[in-house]
């Protein structure tokens, strides 16, 4: 799976993502936000092509339990997890390079 430029429209549940098998990167955000929009470009360039990798979108907001269950505060918060733990995690990327390291954290050679 590559980079998805849709949210979600229904969210995993958290269960789900603890199970989950492999490299995947979590997004959460919102279509409207400012921050996500400026960051997909840098998303859209570290994720496209990384076959390996599953990139989940979530749209976030009040009452959303997955973000609040990883604590997610401020947007676009980004969580790479290697079979279903997380790994590291980058807030509101200004460049490529912070979300490169993520990944290669979870996907050695991506």
């Amino acid at each position: 799976m590559t980079y998805h430029a849709s949210h979600l429209e229904q969210p995993p549940a958290r269960d789900d993502v603890d199970r989950l098998q492999g490299a995947a990167v979590l997004e959460f955000g919102t279509p409207w936000c400012p921050h996500c929009q400026g960051a997909q470009p840098f998303i859209q360039a570290v994720l496209e092509g990384q076959d390996g990798v599953a990139h989940i979108k979530v749209e976030d907001g009040p009452g959303q339990r997955l973000g609040r269950s990883f604590g997610v505060k401020l947007w676009p918060t980004l969580i790479f997890l290697r079979d279903g733990k997380e790994v590291d995690r980058v807030v509101r990327p200004q460049g490529p390079e912070p979300l490169r390291t993520a990944l290669q954290a979870i996907a050695p050679g991506a």
